[in-house]
């Protein structure tokens, strides 16, 4: 027998905002988190912008020696899901810690860490490195310190995807309350991998938008000018709980997460298959677990990365599977006002999603100019829209042909 799936309470950490409603209100607002590059010198780069997550503490809830050794990408995920975690009045006792477990990923992982210990081994000596630095840069660290500071004893684990992380954290959390391996799971992703060294390789891809004098203007989502994405950083969580659970303790529910799908291209570790044969698999499989018409969905928050290809196979894959109602739903990319959140991606892009069902909108696409031909749908260009969305899907690629695919529906 497998269970309806709830989703209970939300947290995020975003260079749009430092909570989830802060992040959404930007989201609404089509306010970018946009900016010049801070955290490192962005002098030897031919692209100096970026969206870092400004003026983040996790304060007094983690003490203060734990803190020292979590990193960056780490405090985030914390942070989002002990906020996740109080939104939505779920106690974790003694007697039900068991059942109740984590599932929070990462693509990148600590290499903050990882690099600056390099740097002291090489300086210092082995001797001055610390003993905390394996258990703390390895991209299941989220996923501890969040059960160690929840005291959640159930089900743990880190998805790694690349960018469909979010979405498969969130999907497996879905899979393993569905069968009733937990009564619910704090569910998410983390990502901190704004360094000088993935910004290197970025910029050797030719991935990254261009437009330095204009960083909150420069990543346009679907417009014909796309050039590329704005690196991000950050995270987001959500409380993923058995249904049934939920009502019986008179939890508020946002939504119901029905459908989850996930796959490969199994073609390139960078492109996409030109007909989106991966993408089009893991949206198919999640329509199929929703058990609903694909003509029904009202709004898609895409991957929409703004490079050529990817907007260009995301437009093509809804339209085969939505047929001509691919033209009346609601399309927005949220990239360009928190950045491309790398493994955070699909956990910030699926709040996007449980928010827009809440308020009954939609937020913009914004920087849309010049529409493409190739890319011809209602991408809800720069102003947020009122709508009703009874059902929102959340789909998400990255590195290795990796896809995931997420669907969310109005509570009933």
């Amino acid at each position: 027998m497998t269970s309806r799936v709830a989703v209970t309470g939300i947290g995020a950490v975003t260079a749009a905002g430092n909570t989830a409603e802060e992040t959404w209100q930007a989201m609404l607002a089509g306010r970018s988190g946009a900016g010049p590059v801070t955290l490192f010198d962005p002098e030897p780069f031919p692209v100096r912008i970026q969206a870092e997550v400004k003026d983040f503490s996790l304060g007094d809830r983690v003490d203060a020696k734990q803190q020292r050794y979590m990193n960056r990408g780490v405090s985030f995920g914390v942070s989002a899901a002990l906020d996740a975690l109080a939104d939505s009045g779920l106690e974790i006792t003694e007697d039900n810690a068991d059942m109740i477990g984590v599932i929070f990923g990462a693509g990148g992982g600590g290499t903050d860490l990882l690099l600056e210990y390099q740097k002291v081994l090489e300086e210092k000596g082995p001797r001055r490195v610390t003993p905390f630095l394996v258990a703390n840069f390895i991209n299941d660290a989220a996923s501890g310190h969040i059960a160690i500071h929840t005291g959640a004893r159930g089900p743990n684990m880190a998805v790694v995807s690349a960018c469909a992380t979010g979405g498969g954290s969130l999907g497996e959390a879905f899979e393993t309350v569905r069968r009733g391996d937990a009564t619910a799971i704090i569910a998410g992703s983390s990502e901190a991998v704004l360094l000088p060294l993935y910004h290197a390789t970025w910029c050797s891809m030719r991935a990254l938008t261009t437009d330095n004098e204009h960083p909150q203007q420069a990543m346009k989502p679907f417009d014909l000018n796309r050039d590329g994405f704005l690196a991000g950083e950050g995270a987001a969580s959500m409380i993923i709980e058995d249904w049934d659970h939920a009502k019986a303790r008179g939890a508020r529910i946002y939504c119901e997460l029905i459908g989850y799908g996930s796959s490969n291209d199994a073609y390139d570790m960078i492109a996409l298959h030109e007909a989106g044969r991966g993408l089009s698999r893991a949206v198919r499989a999640a329509v199929r677990k929703a058990d609903i018409d694909p003509a029904t969905i009202d709004y898609i928050n895409p991957h929409g990365s703004a490079t050529p290809q990817n907007d260009k196979v995301e437009t093509m894959v809804f339209k085969d599977i939505m047929g001509e109602a691919a033209y009346g739903a609601a399309v927005s990319s949220v990239k360009p006002i928190t950045g491309h959140c790398m493994g955070a991606s699909g956990s910030v892009e699926a709040l996007a999603c449980v928010m827009a069902i809440r308020d009954q909108q939609v937020p913009p696409t914004i920087n849309y100019t010049t529409p493409d031909p190739e890319c011809d749908l209602d991408y809800v260009p720069n102003v947020a829209r009122s709508r009703p969305v009874k059902i929102a899907m959340s789909t998400s690629v990255g590195l290795g042909g990796h896809n995931s695919c997420l669907i969310f529906r109005e509570a009933e």
